[in-house]
């Protein structure tokens, strides 16, 4: 079993107010459960114009996970209310202890 995540922290456009920053981030995160993995807001839920996007995805092969999370960091860099500023992956194979 194959363990990947990616944390994703944006900048997110014109947002003045957390609730405004829900409208922007829900979707994403939709978008992002449509390619079949676990997504959510991880960080600066207290900041209106950064968000951290959280993304898992459990697999049988490397390469799989790989590709998931290669889909997901496209799907996020692609939208235009967010600036992707940083990513950060990691992938947790059988043998890790």
């Amino acid at each position: 079993m194959f363990v990947g995540s990616l944390e994703c922290d944006v900048l997110l456009g014109d947002v003045r107010s957390l609730k405004q920053k829900r409208g922007v981030v829900r979707p994403v995160l939709a978008e992002l459960r449509r390619l079949d993995v676990s997504a959510a807001e991880v960080g600066h839920q207290d900041l209106h114009r950064r968000a951290l996007i959280g993304v898992a995805v459990v697999a049988g092969d490397a390469a799989h996970v790989i590709d998931v999370l290669d889909q997901a960091e496209r799907l996020v860099a692609s939208r235009p209310e967010l600036e992707l500023l940083s990513t950060r992956r990691r992938l947790h194979d059988p043998d890790d202890d």
